[in-house]
């Protein structure tokens, strides 16, 4: 009799326990998966003609929600360029890449809080990260040593930001001199969620590495 009140009581519990569940799941519904992608920018051989048009189309359109995109410049701007050219529109990211030719550089991204003395100081905060190989004496150290110099002192080096806005301002700021594409998330994306590759001022025809045979500069 014990065992047959136990299974009994082992079944009572077990149907509560389902009930509970039950009842905690329609309390609670699961919310949407929010939209987001792993990549802001062109594809590597992808024809620049063919991203300028995928970037306009996605700043078309009349909602007025705020939306992260990637801002693709050139040439290469200084921090303070960046910043007006912004016109007030919200910067999350500012990335860097110093220019040196047929040299491979490294692009550089920094986060920004909602402050303009954090984007002013993001060159800093770039050269900051290269100068950890800068006591070793390869082709790449020399490269990044040389870089952390040139953004350490305020060089003309931001390829892009990473902004938040409505469609309306990113199409303004898509049509100042000095920007060459603003390419635009779904509303719903995720900040962090997403990767951002610029498009290069050296992006002329084709998104493509280009040559990495040159003298490396002694600054």
């Amino acid at each position: 009799m014990r065992d047959r009140a136990g299974a009994v009581t082992a079944i009572c519990c077990a149907l509560a326990l389902a009930v509970l569940v039950v009842v905690l799941g329609l309390a609670n519904p699961p919310r949407p998966t929010p939209i987001a992608t792993d990549r802001l920018g062109p594809d590597n051989g992808e024809a620049v003609a063919d991203y300028l048009d995928r970037a306009a189309s996605s700043v078309a359109g009349s909602d007025t929600d705020q939306h992260w995109a990637l801002v693709s410049l050139g040439p290469e701007a200084t921090v303070d360029q960046a910043y007006r050219l912004a016109g007030g529109v919200r910067i999350s990211q500012v990335l860097f890449q110093v220019p040196i030719e047929r040299v491979q550089t490294q692009l550089i991204v920094v986060d920004v809080p909602a402050d303009e003395a954090a984007v002013r100081r993001s060159p800093l905060v770039a050269a900051g990260r290269l100068q950890g190989s800068a006591g070793e004496w390869d082709r790449q150290a020399r490269i990044d040593a040389v870089s952390a110099g040139r953004l350490a002192d305020g060089c003309a080096c931001v390829v892009g930001m990473t902004v938040r806005g409505d469609l309306a301002q990113l199409r303004a700021l898509a049509s100042k001199p000095g920007v060459r594409a603003v390419e635009a998330l779904p509303a719903d994306a995720v900040h962090g969620r997403f990767a951002v590759v610029p498009l290069l001022p050296e992006h002329v025809e084709v998104v493509r590495p280009g040559p990495d045979d040159g003298e490396v500069p002694a600054r």
